[in-house]
């Protein structure tokens, strides 16, 4: 996102507040009976470590990394599941 608007960094504390609007919204929206949801648990970390802050917590997002077909590495300690060869899936925005 930095490199698109031409800053040097964004500031992690809102971007973080703002991702987590948009996934309570989406789960608000997903128990209304929308079809059609923001895709917000396919947001992960640079290593592939899932949110514990997101709704459900990193099983929930892992359940649904799951049902798209990814693979997860289970929590060890107290690092969170992450996702195995994530970096296969990545996309271009």
């Amino acid at each position: 996102m930095a490199r698109d608007f031409k800053v040097d960094f964004t500031c992690p504390i809102t971007t973080g507040i703002f991702v987590s609007i948009a996934a309570g919204a989406a789960e608000e929206d997903f128990t209304a009976g929308k079809q059609e949801i923001t895709p917000y648990w396919r947001v992960i970390r640079t290593d592939g470590s899932l949110n514990q802050k997101f709704p459900g917590g990193a099983e929930a997002q892992a359940a649904r990394l799951r049902e798209e077909g990814h693979r997860i590495q289970p929590a060890q300690g107290k690092k969170p599941p992450r996702v195995t060869d994530f970096k296969k899936s990545l996309q271009q925005l």
